[in-house]
């Protein structure tokens, strides 16, 4: 192998290095922590499987689990749907078109935390700005954060809010990738938008779509930062999802064994839906 070939390696080295020292080498100590008991102070305690086995007969954990999911399932298909919907319209030839990229995009660059605060003081119930504006009109305040059920909703709209940009600057690339002549083709037979969308924009968009679900669904299954300044993960545990259960359980309970456990448990169950996506569009095969 010639000299001039290890080149591109050098070049690779600093993120390879950055990647292993704070994803690789940590993923492994946590595959190693969870056969242990340890509580980050005293030594490690080999237990085999028994954390595994307490996770399985832990109804809290199952329960988590369940919000989590539910949380997944409500999320994803919502910004996938509204990413692909506000694409579609600003891939379209339009005045301010720029400019409704450039504002449906910048909540994609406040963090999480950020996110968090700010709807809080929309939907504060007693200091929301929501709240203020329904009792100006007589209307009942309504308690947005400290009802399960409309903690949820909220939750869900900051998640919306803040993620469909980001998606909908990958849909409005695949969108751009598609070549004309195919809707011109359309159009000359006669065929209408709905008839258009289905037997040709949907298909051609295939990996762009397994692309957007694969990191839709990792990223809901890991949110956690929005939640905990949004709601904190209540009222009660509504809204803790098995990232904040994961963090109580390592840092407040320093159970490092177990939550190391229930990092290895999240971790198969995302390789499992990715896998799952990947056998389902077949790999974002255009057919």
């Amino acid at each position: 192998m010639r000299p001039k070939s290890y080149v591109p390696y050098v070049f690779l080295m600093p993120n390879l290095l950055i990647f292993s020292v704070f994803i690789v080498f940590p993923a492994l100590f946590g595959i190693v922590y969870s056969f242990h008991k340890y509580d980050g102070l005293n030594p490690m305690e080999f237990v085999g499987f028994r954390n595994y086995a307490s996770l399985l007969q832990s109804r809290e954990f199952w329960e988590v689990m369940r919000r989590t999911f539910v949380y997944v399932v409500t999320a994803v298909p919502l910004i996938f749907a509204g990413a692909l919907l506000i694409a579609m319209m600003l891939v379209q030839e339009i005045r301010g078109r720029g400019l409704f990229r450039a504002v449906y995009y910048w909540p994609v660059m406040i963090s999480f935390i950020i996110v968090g605060l700010t709807w809080k003081w929309i939907l504060g119930d007693s200091f929301g700005v929501v709240n203020y504006l329904l009792e100006r009109i007589g209307l009942e305040p309504v308690k947005w954060l400290s009802d399960p059920t409309y903690a949820k909703l909220s939750v869900i709209l900051a998640t919306l809010w803040s993620r469909i940009g980001f998606y909908m600057v990958i849909f409005i690339a695949g969108l751009q990738s598609i070549p004309q002549d195919y809707y011109e083709a359309a159009r000359i037979d006669g065929a209408n938008r709905i008839r258009t969308f289905f037997n040709i924009t949907l298909p051609l968009l295939k990996p762009t779509s397994l692309l957007v679900l694969i990191l839709s669904v990792i990223e809901a299954f890991k949110q956690y930062p929005l939640m905990m300044a949004l709601t904190g993960g209540g009222p009660g545990k509504a809204t803790t999802n098995i990232v904040q259960y994961i963090y109580q359980t390592g840092f407040i309970k320093m159970q490092l064994g177990m939550a190391s456990a229930m990092s290895v448990v999240l971790f198969v169950i995302i390789a499992v839906f990715t896998v799952f996506q990947f056998r389902l569009t077949r790999g974002g095969a255009i057919e």
